[in-house]
């Protein structure tokens, strides 16, 4: 029998595939097991079917072996049984038989595909419920699920298919066991005889299949019987729900006719309310053309002026950039012809210039041009007195301090695009730009220069020494600079050389990191190092694979934040290995507190806030941590130094 709702609870007997999808978006399908206490899935929980003799869904049950009846079932036809022949053959009939009962001339007749046909079947009780067996030879390999809602339209259940036919020792739920082409299969098909107390009167039960369409009121129409009489013999309630893929009984006192004139009515979707078609007038049919017209015209023109658009910026950013290539070319070659006796001049838009004007106008910012005379002038022909670090000056023009930087020829386009996106108060800013006497001699960048110079001499110095409060703040500004240039720049930039050489102070002891060069990419690279060497210790990763990540800025911080700790700098190794001995706890001398004041810089003398000291020590081992996957973020690192500053 079909699905249903009833007083007593839902009823799934008969079941083939019986799904039913609500506004509340339940999905009924079923588990294993058989008889007395089915179990149903709803929607991920299980639910125990309570079955009992009397209640819905037993009309396909019996009592007795000798109970057995002539019946029928309806048939409907499909692309692979179209005539009374083929489905005559399906059930193993005489098509004369079929023909008579269904009012058709020739067995070769192609009927109508959904035309149901009369057949004639002997019900028996076999075991505990009624059916009619008849075989099937499959003609291509198929599944149990094939030929049961398939082939047979839900005249069987599937896995009582599988049982009739799946030897004792396979999985009896396994409905999608193969069945090869040529096998031959018993079907016991779905039937009932009248009762002899209850249904007085009654000649036939006849099994129905359901399809998407169909209700009881069709039904009681195609049988010329009241649609009572069917919910009576099917136990159902009052407009009961049946789903396709099952079967309900339809009860006849006289032989079996159908009226074909009822078709079946299209499957209703539930929780909408019907729908009336309104007339539109003509004039109202004709705004809608003209808006729809409208707006179509609209459409296209706004797509062309989009392309068009796109078509102008590419325009302009090809002529950009050859018009850029020329002007390098032309400045490497006006540098190279510069001589070297010519006047000095400290204008910045001298003709000795190293850098063209056609370069600056590609720049996307200002930019001050300066000769290598001047910058000779400005750090005494670069001596050594001068010298801040490798390759890096310090000088005096136009009154103004300068840190002047010496690098390769080919890289200063990139570092001049580098800063061209940074605009940060703790990053050395950028004034100007040099090309050397020829291009073997390189260029030179010239930056701002903080007065309190460099970390590493403001630790060093203990005539000037740090508080804690500045180490803190020092800290602070450096993950500050570090943060904006790995998430707020685009692209992202790796910085790839922070040390304490590389970070300034001002008069007002803020920090300023120097960015004299960048990676542009975060990923893989076979080579190791970027644009300026990198300065102290290395994060393993890098050292060894060549990786370049932000990660690599983080482990080079958190060297920082040992030596703004200790106050000490790590000439041949061994204090950073100490560093990572004590920080990761494996130091066994003395408690841990006593470790930590041996451990931090002797010129605070002891004036720090405890918390905080093991809190930065903490922070800084998860800095050096060997896996880059273990070392926190600046994110991270930004949140824990926000708290002491």
């Amino acid at each position: 029998m079909g699905c249903s709702t009833t007083s007593e609870g839902w009823s799934m007997e008969g079941l083939c595939a019986c799904v039913k999808v609500s506004s509340h978006g339940w999905l009924w399908q079923p588990l294993e097991g058989k008889g007395d206490g089915q179990t149903w899935e709803l929607g991920g929980f299980e639910i125990l079917e309570k079955k009992k003799k009397g209640s819905p869904g037993t009309r396909y049950t019996c009592t007795s072996l000798n109970d057995s009846c002539q019946t029928f079932l309806i048939y409907r036809t499909n692309q692979d049984f179209t005539t009374i022949s083929d489905v005559s053959y399906l059930f193993g009939f005489s098509p004369d038989v079929l023909l008579t009962l269904n009012n058709v001339t020739s067995s070769s007749q192609i009927l109508e595909i959904g035309r149901e046909v009369i057949v004639p079947i002997q019900c028996s009780c076999l075991g505990e419920s009624f059916q009619a067996n008849i075989s099937y030879h499959s003609p291509t390999n198929t599944k149990f699920d094939d030929v049961a809602c398939g082939v047979f339209e839900g005249l069987v259940k599937s896995i009582t298919l599988l049982e009739e036919n799946i030897s004792k020792k396979t999985n009896i739920s396994d409905v999608n066991y193969d069945i090869k082409a040529g096998t031959e299969l018993l079907m016991p098909l779905k039937c009932a005889c009248p009762g002899k107390v209850f249904d007085v009167g009654l000649k036939y039960l006849i099994t129905y299949p359901f399809i998407s369409g169909d209700d009881t009121g069709k039904v009681s129409e195609k049988f010329n019987i009241s649609i009572e009489d069917i919910w009576g013999a099917n136990h159902l309630s009052f407009n009961p729900t049946v789903f396709s893929n099952t079967t309900i009984l339809v009860p006849l006192r006289g032989e079996p006719s159908i009226n074909f004139s009822i078709h079946d009515s299209d499957s209703p979707t539930p929780g909408f309310l019907p729908t009336q078609m309104i007339e539109k007038s003509s004039k109202n049919l004709k705004l809608k053309k003209l808006y729809i017209s409208v707006s179509a015209v609209g459409f296209f023109l706004f797509a062309a002026t989009l392309v068009a658009c796109g078509l102008y910026i590419r325009a302009i950013r090809k002529f950009k950039a050859e018009k850029n290539r020329s002007s390098i070319h032309k400045s490497s070659v006006t540098s190279g012809s510069t001589p070297r006796n010519s006047p000095p001049t400290t204008t910045r838009s001298s003709t000795n210039s190293c850098l063209s004007p056609d370069l600056l106008a590609v720049i996307k910012y200002s930019l001050g041009e300066y000769n290598i005379d001047e910058l000779k002038r400005a750090t005494n022909n670069f001596s050594e007195g001068t010298k801040i670090s490798d390759n890096v000056y310090k000088g005096c023009v136009d009154n103004a301090e300068v840190l002047i930087k010496k690098i390769r020829f080919e890289d200063t386009k990139q570092v001049i695009d580098v800063h061209s996106r940074i605009n940060h108060v703790n990053i050395v800013n950028l004034r100007g730009v040099c090309y050397g006497e020829d291009d073997i001699s390189g260029s030179y960048l010239v930056f701002e220069y903080s007065s309190n110079g460099t970390l590493r001499d403001c630790l060093s110095n203990s005539l000037a020494s740090l508080s804690w409060h500045k180490r803190t703040q020092i800290a602070f500004d450096i993950a500050r600079g570090l943060h904006y240039l790995h998430f707020c720049t685009i692209p992202p930039y790796t910085h790839m050389n922070i040390n304490s050489k590389n970070i300034f102070l001002t008069p007002n002891w803020r920090a300023k990191l120097a960015v004299f060069g960048a990676k542009a990419v975060i990923g893989t690279t076979n080579k190791i190092g970027s644009i300026g060497s990198l300065g102290g210790w290395i994060a393993p990763e890098h050292l060894v694979h060549g990786l370049v990540s932000e990660k690599v800025d983080i482990f080079a911080f958190g060297v920082v934040l040992v030596e703004l700790i200790s106050g000490k700098e790590d000439v041949d190794g061994n204090f950073l290995r100490y560093s990572i001995t004590f920080l990761r706890g494996e130091a066994n001398e003395g408690g841990c507190f006593e470790q930590l004041k041996f451990f931090i810089d002797p010129c605070l003398r002891e004036d720090y806030p405890l918390a905080e000291a093991l809190c930065l020590v903490v922070l800084a081992k998860a800095c050096i941590e060997d896996d880059p996957l273990h070392r926190p973020s600046m994110d991270d690192i930004i949140k824990v130094l926000a708290r002491m500053v």
